[in-house]
């Protein structure tokens, strides 16, 4: 009874350590991933599927780490327990620590172990491709660490937006620099949709965290600019991640058939809808946050599609 006990408590443990991290919001990263590398092999007519899964497991780990580190600050600072208003999977973190099912030290060695083992993969792609990779992945792991960390409060500070957006424009940049050790036109612009719309989460899921952000001093965008405002940056962001498709199409840069992305645009129009009549209710808006989630994997999916098909 002892052994089952205490094997038990091990279980609930590692079942809380699986939940602690996310995983199912990791599309946001891995779809960059992959993008980013069937762009490459569209371009040079090979990839390589080594590099291909080192560059997705340093991905995902420094998104997991992230999440976790995030989790560990946002409690720290007071911001989650004050959270009232989240509407889960999507706002308020994992709650788990304040559910009492996982120790914040647990957390925050999680986190640790996370982003060393990215370190690892780092160093691995390193020997391959050299220096510069480093450089991807070392701004993407501190843009992760400082977007709540208590003296950059990059999110805090009304820069975590934009932090986001270029952290997730540099993971597929990296993800195709990894596979042909160059950057061309197509590299930076094919992923920009994505980058766009995975701001475009961040700034929706911020609307139901903004009486606790403003309460503990975090002053994201929706913050400052107060809900009804922020529905204008959240359409404009949303919107305009459609704008590389029709810029890259129209210069020549992307292959037409990349205008089947816009198949996502009246989800994209049905989140700014719905964010423009709720934006006060934290209840109401959540669909605005699903539809913006299923526009950036839709979005994705589709331009994976193209460039294996073309």
């Amino acid at each position: 009874m002892i052994r089952y006990g205490k094997e038990r408590a091990a279980l609930n443990r590692f079942t809380a350590c699986l939940a602690e991290l996310r995983a199912p919001f990791l599309s946001v990263s891995v779809l960059p991933v992959v993008l980013a590398v069937a762009v490459a092999r569209h371009e040079t007519g090979s990839w390589n599927p080594g590099l291909f899964w080192l560059t997705l497991a340093g991905t995902v780990l420094l998104h997991l780490g992230a999440n976790t580190i995030n989790d560990w600050f946002d409690h720290r600072s007071g911001n989650d327990a004050a959270n009232v208003d989240f509407v889960s999977p999507f706002t308020g973190g994992s709650r788990l620590i304040q559910a009492g099912l996982i120790a914040p030290r647990t957390v925050l060695a999680l986190s640790l172990t996370l982003f060393a083992a990215a370190a690892a993969v780092g160093v691995a792609l390193l020997v391959v491709r050299g220096p510069l990779v480093l450089l991807f992945g070392a701004a993407g792991a501190l843009l992760g660490l400082l977007y709540t960390e208590p003296r950059a409060m990059l999110a805090g500070r009304g820069f975590g937006e934009a932090a986001i957006l270029v952290a997730f424009g540099l993971i597929a940049v990296g993800a195709y620099f990894v596979q042909t050790g160059t950057i061309t036109a197509q590299g930076l612009v094919a992923p920009l949709p994505l980058a766009l719309l995975t701001t475009a989460i961040i700034i929706v899921n911020e609307f139901q965290d903004s009486a606790a952000d403003a309460a503990t001093g975090k002053r994201t965008l929706v913050v400052r600019l107060g809900t009804r405002r922020a529905t204008v940056l959240f359409a404009a962001v949303t919107l305009c991640a459609y704008l590389p498709l029709a810029a890259g199409v129209a210069a020549r840069i992307m292959p037409p058939w990349t205008l089947l992305g816009l198949v996502s645009l009246p989800l994209a129009v049905r989140a700014v809808a719905v964010a423009a009549s709720a934006h006060d209710d934290p209840r109401r808006m959540a669909p605005a946050n699903a539809a913006t989630i299923l526009c950036h994997l839709v979005t994705g999916i589709v331009l994976v599609v193209v460039y294996l098909l073309i």
